[in-house]
């Protein structure tokens, strides 16, 4: 066994914006994207997850395998504050296969965003 919590896990999922363009949304396992919050944060009235084709097109990652690493573009990252200072894993961009990387680093690879854009799943 691992020993990974489900904090632990870090899903990468695509956000599409209402002009097309699209964001990375890292989001702990034991949370779910608070859409007020990241839409608040970005700046736009409008977020939503894509058809898994179109997230396939922005990223190049079938939905489940998506991670900033590697993607086709180069899409703004936004970290939820939770997995600052953690080692984490996280999707490696096919089914069956995990990385695992000190967020932190990763955080600092993508310059991303790292702020409260999460709510504890019901």
């Amino acid at each position: 066994m691992l020993g990974i919590l489900p904090d632990d896990i870090v899903k990468t999922l695509v956000v599409k914006r209402s002009d097309d363009t699209f964001l990375f949304a890292l989001v702990p396992g034991d949370r779910v994207i608070s859409w007020p919050k990241l839409r608040a944060l970005v700046g736009v009235n409008k977020l939503r997850l894509p058809e898994p084709e179109l997230a396939l097109a922005a990223t190049g990652y079938e939905r489940g395998t998506i991670v900033p690493i590697g993607s086709t573009n180069d899409w703004p990252v936004y970290a939820d504050e939770s997995i600052v200072g953690r080692r984490i894993a996280m999707g490696a961009g096919a089914h069956g296969y995990s990385l695992f990387v000190d967020a932190d680093d990763l955080i600092r690879a993508y310059d991303a965003t790292v702020a409260d854009i999460t709510a504890p799943r019901d």
